[in-house]
């Protein structure tokens, strides 16, 4: 993997962070919409005025939890596809890294708060109205907070796979072919480019 920081000026450095982290938490809120969207109902119970999970281990519950794990896995991976392939062979690894992980905490936060706020108004007023006894539904939200680090590791942990096994061309090598890599047949095996008049592929004298 590339580390290239002592490449980098400070300024650059920073700005890739920051960028990265911010087009990445700015995601959160649709993650939300959708995460509100495609939750499965929850029902309450009303007891003294205050909504208690009617039945805590159902598949209500647990689907949400699931349901919101699931989009921040996915959402992760596809920024940290993102950020690879913006990435290029500059060598910004530990910035877009960085970026990655802060983004992704705070998208996950924001995913959560907005999916939670809607329809929350009317689940209140619904609350305030019932009766002891009665049933509600209730809107999204989280009981395995644990999930909200799911975004930034899916993010982080796709990158370094990427770098892995597609290991890009060092920093160094801006992608410029070199003496006979633009021919170079079957892995560098040949080397077609043609020797100097008088010698040999080597520069030795026949």
């Amino acid at each position: 993997m590339r580390e290239p920081p002592g490449r980098l000026s400070a300024a650059r450095f920073l700005m890739t962070w920051a960028v990265t982290a911010v087009a990445v938490a700015l995601l959160g809120p649709l993650a939300g919409l959708l995460w509100a969207k495609t939750a499965p109902e929850v029902t309450y119970l009303i007891v003294q005025g205050e909504p208690l999970l009617a039945d805590p281990e159902g598949q209500g519950p647990i689907g949400v939890d699931a349901r919101f794990a699931l989009i921040a896995l996915a959402a992760g991976a596809l920024c940290g596809i993102a950020a690879y392939i913006a990435g290029g062979r500059v060598g910004h690894d530990i910035a877009l890294l960085l970026g990655l992980a802060m983004g992704g905490v705070a998208a996950a936060y924001l995913a959560w708060r907005t999916g939670h706020m809607i329809g929350l108004g009317d689940f209140q007023d619904k609350v305030r109205d019932a009766r002891d006894g009665a049933t509600v539904t209730g809107v999204a939200d989280l009981r395995a907070k644990g999930v909200l680090v799911f975004w930034a590791v899916a993010a982080v942990a796709v990158y370094a796979l990427l770098e892995l096994v597609v290991r890009r061309l060092p920093a160094g090598d801006r992608g410029k072919p070199g003496v006979g890599e633009a021919d170079e047949v079957g892995g560098d095996e040949f080397d077609l480019e043609s020797a100097p008049s008088g010698g040999d592929v080597d520069g030795r004298e026949r």
